[in-house]
């Protein structure tokens, strides 16, 4: 009789190339909690032959998920549980017993054919499925379960979820921009800073932003910084170009909360409403206040440019519910708990 999958097998797998690819099909974090938490159930069965099996297909597809898990799924527990699996399984594992001769361990394991891999590896069934749709033999199937083997997919998976936790939850270090942004009677360099959000290919918007949002907080600024700096966050926040982890927003929500939202004016038209949406326009709109001798060109008309317009709290109030707007979406898009964008 020819092998087959079990059909949930299959789903798993379909569902899993398409999280690998970046296009998941229905919700990629339940889909990838289910996965860690079936492979912590299975430390329990570890020194059987069918731990034994799972040992090898969850570690291969923990391996596989980390980069999506990583980048697109912004939770502390699935860290969480991907950590507590992968230390489990390496726990079990000793790479000083490889045989394996040079260039007979798997490769391309971070991609569909992981995926197929992984959840082939986990039943004798998938493991007949997946000799025969590959041509291998009894070391070829040897090779997967290979300790060496394994125990560097989950070194190698369990640094990357270790180095990204540090990175989506723990604290950005920007203070280096301090020499690039701060003159030296302590003032700060507006312009410099819109030069470095002008460098789009730098990917500068983020820590810009945080960086903005730390100063602000902080309470150092004058009178006279204040629009400029508050438009540097602001920037930061609407032009990144994907959205920023909890170790961003943090710091930026707490800064954009201490702009009264409830506040209203008789003005028509505020100054930022004329600057447009290009990076281009905004960057002339800025730097034209801060150095209108080097930049006397500005999208911001004549009638706007009164200081009674540019300092309203209205002004600064609808810049501060639509960049709130912004990452608020972000904790939509890439999930986690509420507690986890919040500290």
């Amino acid at each position: 009789m020819t092998p087959t999958l079990p059909a949930d097998h299959s789903q798993l797998i379909s569902d899993l190339c398409g999280i690998i690819n970046d296009y998941p099909n229905g919700d990629p974090e339940l889909t990838l909690s289910v996965l860690a938490g079936d492979a912590t159930d299975a430390l329990d069965r570890v020194g059987t032959p069918e731990g034994r099996r799972e040992l090898t297909g969850y570690t291969i597809l923990l391996y596989a998920t980390c980069a999506y898990v990583s980048a697109r799924v912004f939770s502390k527990s699935l860290f969480e549980t991907y950590t507590e699996a992968l230390d489990g399984f390496r726990a079990t594992l000793d790479p000083a017993s490889c045989v394996c001769p040079a260039g007979a361990h798997p490769e391309d394991l971070d991609s569909e054919y992981g995926a197929e891999a992984g959840v082939s590896m986990l039943t004798e069934a998938g493991r007949a499925v997946f000799a025969e749709e590959y041509g291998l033999h009894d070391e070829g199937l040897a090779a997967f379960d290979c300790d060496g083997f394994l125990a560097g997919l989950a070194d190698q998976a369990a640094d990357y979820i270790r180095e990204a936790h540090e990175e989506v939850f723990g604290h950005i270090d920007v203070s280096h921009l301090d020499a690039q942004f701060i003159r030296d009677g302590g003032g700060i360099d507006v312009v410099a800073m819109q030069e470095s959000i002008r460098r789009t290919w730098e990917h500068n918007t983020g820590p810009v932003a945080l960086w903005s949002a730390r100063r602000w907080l902080s309470g150092q600024v004058r009178d006279e910084e204040r629009l400029g700096l508050f438009l540097c966050m602001w920037m930061g926040i609407d032009q990144t170009h994907a959205p920023l982890p909890p170790s961003y927003t943090r710091d930026l929500t707490a800064a954009l909360d201490t702009v009264d939202l409830d506040v209203s004016c008789e003005h028509s038209r505020h100054p930022w409403s004329a600057a447009g949406t290009a990076t281009e326009s905004r960057y002339r709109a800025v730097v034209h206040l801060y150095a209108p001798g080097e930049h006397p060109d500005t999208p911001v008309p004549a009638e706007l440019s009164a200081r009674e317009l540019r300092e309203c709290p209205a002004h600064y109030a609808e810049l501060a519910r639509s960049a709130l707007a912004d990452v608020e979406g972000w904790s939509d898009t890439y999930d986690g708990e509420d507690e986890d964008w919040e500290g």
